[in-house]
């Protein structure tokens, strides 16, 4: 896979930035997230039209079509200016579950709307106790004769306040089988409770209690929905890391031009080798980042799922590691500034820490490499 910006892509990717600098500033991001929404529909809009929620959407259902490839240089600049928006939950894993296991008549009714903008989707399917582990599942679907009847409890669902629908895991009639459903966050029995992140964003816990649903609503063939679900999870995990890897470059950026404005014994912070050593060690870290994104997004075209689990995991820890390092040594050469609410530096570092719990932590990505390499 060729990493090399083509013209279109640098295009976008200028257009992006440009955006980000004029419409995206930190004041307006601060803004959406303390008002407790982290998701503007005039920001969401503008993104939609610029073809970022629709990328990778075929053309035939209103998408560009684009791979993997170019979705790391659309994230890679999302991920320099936080987009709060939930480009990955609805634009990145729903979007690659239905591109892959959606019937016919689920990609005519959905992914138009997702790349158009006017209708968001996000995923469900962490319990309390799962560790991680989309396979540990207590939620059931007991079958009827026109469909299925949902509950349980789902825990942390990125954005699943402003969703239009959730895509969430359950035991077919309590068995071992999982099916992959869409259930509408209207639908009546479902109950959505939204609480904020860390990092600025938001996200739900969600409790089923009889929620009806058509045949129509499964994913896939019923118990095919690990598969699908973990197809689209590591989409989004390539994504988040081009995103955290253009996170970490402009978090440099930044820290580099404090420490050659801020002056101590006469002369600029940057003059003094100690912390030029620690700059060049955060620089390290980000091309490591960028090398593993590279990784994670080349893995997405292997056919063999377990080569792609393995190449993602080692993606998603190794970016987690450079993440953390990055972030922290930024605050610590800021100094007490770094940790005051005035300066954005605090807001990168609580994005690349927030990093890691998502879509699996470390450990559990650890875990993942190493039952490939047993198999």
């Amino acid at each position: 896979m060729d990493f090399t910006y083509s013209e279109e892509q640098q295009m976008l990717a200028d257009s992006l930035r440009r955006f980000v600098d004029t419409e995206y500033t930190f004041e307006k991001r601060r803004r959406s997230a303390r008002e407790g929404a982290s998701f503007d529909p005039k920001v969401w809009k503008m993104l939609a039209e610029m073809g970022v929620i629709g990328l990778t959407v075929p053309d035939n259902y209103g998408g560009f079509g684009e791979g993997s490839a170019t979705r790391l240089v659309v994230q890679r600049e999302l991920g320099r200016a936080l987009v709060h928006e939930p480009v990955i939950p609805g634009g990145v894993i729903a979007t690659e579950v239905l591109n892959a296991f959606g019937s016919p008549a689920q990609k005519d009714t959905w992914l138009p709307a997702i790349a158009s903008g006017e209708r968001i989707m996000t995923t469900a399917w962490l319990e309390p106790g799962s560790r991680y582990r989309p396979e540990s599942v207590c939620t059931v679907a007991a079958q009827t004769q026109d469909g299925y009847v949902l509950n349980g409890i789902k825990s942390l669902a990125w954005h699943g306040e402003v969703v239009d629908a959730i895509l969430l895991t359950a035991k077919l009639d309590g068995g071992d089988n999982i099916g992959l459903f869409i259930v509408p966050r209207e639908a009546p029995g479902l109950t959505v409770t939204g609480y904020p992140t860390i990092d600025g964003q938001r996200a739900a816990d969600l409790k089923l209690e009889g929620v009806v649903i058509g045949k129509e609503a499964i994913v896939g063939l019923p118990g095919q929905g690990l598969t699908a679900l973990e197809h689209g999870l590591d989409h989004g995990i390539a994504a988040m890391c081009a995103e955290a890897a253009g996170a970490m470059e402009k978090l440099i950026e930044i820290t580099a031009e404090y420490l050659r404005t801020r002056r101590q014994f006469g002369q600029p912070l940057g003059a003094f080798q100690a912390l030029q050593h620690r700059m060049a060690a955060m620089l390290v870290q980000k091309e490591l980042a960028l090398s593993m994104a590279y990784v994670a997004a080349q893995a997405l075209d292997e056919t063999d799922p377990a080569q792609r689990r393995r190449m993602v995991s080692a993606a998603k820890v190794a970016v987690a590691k450079a993440g953390r390092f990055v972030g922290q040594q930024a605050v610590q050469l800021h100094g007490g500034m770094g940790v005051t609410d005035e300066l954005e530096v605090g807001d990168y570092l609580k994005r690349l820490t927030m990093f890691d719990p998502l879509l699996g932590d470390s450990d559990y990505h650890v875990a993942r490499y190493c039952e490939v390499m047993q198999g």
